[in-house]
């Protein structure tokens, strides 16, 4: 099916709209308040679901990155074009701002009046005052390991040699929840560039001086999981040749 590059941008921009609200509201909106809040296992599962469902909505149509980080690994995969692949970063940007701003209006709206604390909607980051207080190496390098593992999922259930790539969307999904179920603690879990720069550019302060982390380490964690499961797994001979 000949799908036009519009219809992938739009598509792409939906995706990263929906992760983003959904996934980072239902840490603001339900994450956890002492009695009814979903909690931090709530939270790895809407993150995960969003996936999920924008997989299956989009992904016969651009693939369902929603995310930079997958759209460089599959430019370095050889699975897209590099030109192609910068629409779709524009665009999720685009949308993970657009998906932060919606989350903001609507956390702002409350009666009750909204305060506006370090790290808002969501936003990712680390150390002092930061959840589970990890410091910079603990950050960049959960970043770059869970990016490598959800990639190599992705990689490996898209893989025209899956036999069971119809199940590709739920193992993607529940990739995301599993590191998420690890990882919230460390940063937040972004794994995903777009992910990071909606929320802190509403939350500023540390979210945005923070946010280079967010979008060096997974991009470098998905261009190791396309090398490795490219060149080592996935067509080990050319590797040797």
């Amino acid at each position: 099916m000949n799908v036009s590059l519009t219809s992938k941008i739009v598509a792409e921009m939906l995706g990263t709209m929906v992760l983003v609200l959904m996934g980072c509201g239902s840490a603001v909106i339900a994450g956890a308040d002492g009695t009814t809040g979903v909690g931090l296992l709530g939270i790895s599962f809407a993150f995960g679901l969003s996936v999920v469902a924008m997989t299956y909505a989009i992904g016969h149509i651009s693939g369902c990155h929603i995310n930079q980080a997958i759209s460089v690994a599959m430019v370095v995969a050889g699975r897209m074009k590099a030109k192609e692949a910068a629409f779709y970063i524009i665009a999720q940007i685009v949308r993970a701002i657009i998906g932060a701003g919606i989350l903001y209006v609507l956390v702002t709206n409350q009666i009750a009046g909204f305060n506006m604390k370090p790290y808002a909607l969501g936003s990712n980051g680390w150390g002092t005052g930061y959840l589970g207080e990890y410091n910079t190496l603990a950050a960049f390098v959960a970043e770059f390991i869970f990016t490598f593992i959800f990639l190599f999922v992705i990689l490996g259930s898209t893989s025209t040699k899956n036999i069971n790539g119809g199940f590709a969307g739920l193992a993607i999904g529940l990739s995301l929840t599993l590191i998420h179920i690890v990882g919230i603690k460390i940063t937040g879990v972004s794994v995903n560039p777009a992910r990071s720069i909606g929320p802190a550019l509403f939350a500023g302060g540390a979210a945005i001086s923070q946010l280079w982390l967010f979008i060096v380490a997974p991009v470098l964690g998905g261009i190791a999981a396309a090398f490795i499961h490219g060149l080592l797994i996935e067509n080990p001979k050319s590797f040797r040749d």
